[in-house]
């Protein structure tokens, strides 16, 4: 076989960032979203969010053109671009990022299962959560035997995500009825102005995006370089697709003030409106399959994360120790122990899996943040163009909307996501410390210094907020 024939093309490419980005949050998104936007807020809202993340898109593809050597993750462009600090501190929010998502998982998938066993109510009863430790603890340990996902699993996954999602589109397409969709089409007589249903789903939407910074991974494997920014720009457009129509055809259905209302996965009660109770358990299963087929490898990915920031001293050494079958045992006894205090932690609040999707897109703002920043630097420097001018200025300009658009999301979000993010990101500078020592460096530099301090007045704000309950996770 010659090396030309393992290349990808742009079919293959195309469905491979599909397959990346499309996870479980579609499953929830009619009622993610109507809590916060009526239908015309939405369709704005995802015009907002479209271009947003096809920007960034660009930014990442970008980067990986001319940064090829910063490949350990998308913290490397924060390090490159503002320090060990940001970077670190990209790192650290997209590993707690990866870690809420896990969590959000566990709660989705016992969240679907109390549709038939009620004690599970929606993923957050004690229950619910013993039963989602068992699963996480048992996946542990098959993960530190060696064990990872088969092409088989893949396979069944992809076939348990797609076809039931493409059943609820030709059913929902056929139940949509126009009038419920237009009543109250802007939503301003329940869910406030047009500006605030806007900031109130733009978190959902960066959530049912994560995961397009890994498009640009498939560059290697391409027949044609330029193949992949096609596939970006092509599958993006047809996830965007996909979401905009469970989204808006759910708003025909049964209106946003009652889908704000529903259970998760929402898809699934939808679909029982139109067909009965045979369409949410089509979609439950689906759903079920789809998600602890991902999660096998999801858990191990979170992991990754921090093994290979140890790796190159981002993160403390001990997070780069593998055990004998070449699993990152350190850095998976601490993801899984945080994701079981999460998990214990949905007893004691009112967190469901809304709660974590919103908090875990706040922790992904950082490295979205400060890696469309470094695109920005380097159009503006020159780094790495050999080309003529008007190429700089293209990607100068895109890089630019990529972090106005990430600075519109720190803002939508609002302080509490704000405070809320800046408690999870304070305890990681001990590990940043931890690492600096073990290299007989400085901690922080001057400019570092005020950067954790104003971090750690924000945190101790949350703290505050909580415990006089001015802040809540629900």
């Amino acid at each position: 076989m010659t090396a030309s024939s393992d290349r990808l093309g742009l079919s293959a490419l195309t469905a491979l960032v599909v397959g990346s980005m499309i996870g479980a949050g579609i499953f929830s998104l009619p009622q993610n979203i109507a809590r916060s936007a009526g239908p015309g807020a939405a369709l704005i809202g995802w015009a907002i969010s479209g271009l947003g993340m096809l920007m960034l898109a660009f930014v990442f593809q970008n980067l990986a053109n001319r940064k090829p050597g910063l490949d350990t993750g998308i913290y490397a462009y924060a390090k490159a671009g503002f320090g060990d600090y940001i970077g670190f501190s990209s790192a650290w929010g997209y590993w707690v990022c990866s870690l809420l998502g896990n969590v959000s998982y566990f709660v989705l998938i016992f969240s679907g299962l109390g549709y038939f066993v009620p004690a599970f109510g929606e993923g957050n009863t004690w229950q619910a959560v013993a039963c989602a430790s068992v699963l996480l603890w048992s996946m542990h340990t098959m993960i530190l035997r060696g064990i990872r996902e088969a092409a088989l699993v893949n396979a069944v996954v992809t076939v348990a995500k797609i076809v039931p999602i493409v059943v609820f589109l030709i059913i929902a397409a056929i139940g949509f009825k126009a009038d419920i969709f237009t009543g109250d089409f802007w939503g301003t007589a329940t869910l406030g102005s047009l500006g605030e249903q806007l900031r109130g789903m733009m978190l959902i939407t960066v959530w049912v995006f994560i995961g397009i910074e890994g498009a640009s991974i498939y560059s290697r494997r391409a027949g044609k370089r330029a193949d992949v920014g096609r596939a970006t720009v092509i599958g993006f457009l047809c996830v965007l697709a996909l979401l905009m129509l469970v989204n808006l055809l759910s708003m025909g259905v049964l209106g946003h003030e009652k889908l704000a209302h529903l259970h998760n996965p929402s898809m699934a009660f939808v679909l029982e409106a139109i067909v009965g109770p045979w369409g949410a358990t089509l979609i439950i299963i689906g759903m079920i399959v789809s998600v602890l087929g991902a999660l096998l490898a999801w858990v191990l990915l979170c992991a990754e994360v921090l093994y290979a920031a140890a790796g190159d001293g981002t993160m403390p050494a001990f997070l780069a120790r593998q055990n004998a079958n070449d699993v990152p045992a350190n850095a998976l006894w601490l993801t899984n122990g945080l994701i079981q205090l999460f998990l214990v932690i949905t007893l004691f609040s009112a967190g469901t899996y809304t709660s974590l999707v919103l908090l875990g897109a706040s922790m992904a703002l950082v490295p979205y943040l400060f890696s469309a920043g470094y695109g920005v630097l380097i159009a503006w420097r020159g780094d790495g163009y050999a080309e003529p001018a008007a190429s700089r200025w293209r990607d100068l300009i895109v890089a630019l909307l990529a972090t106005l658009y990430a600075v519109w999301l720190v803002y939508a979000g609002g302080v509490a996501q704000v405070m809320l993010s800046a408690l999870l990101y304070a305890p990681g500078m001990l590990m940043f410390a931890l690492a600096k020592r073990q290299h007989g460096q400085p901690v922080f530099t001057p400019v570092e210094w005020g950067i954790a301090g104003c971090v750690l007045v924000v945190a101790l704000c949350g703290v505050w907020g909580l415990w006089h309950g001015s802040l809540t996770l629900g």
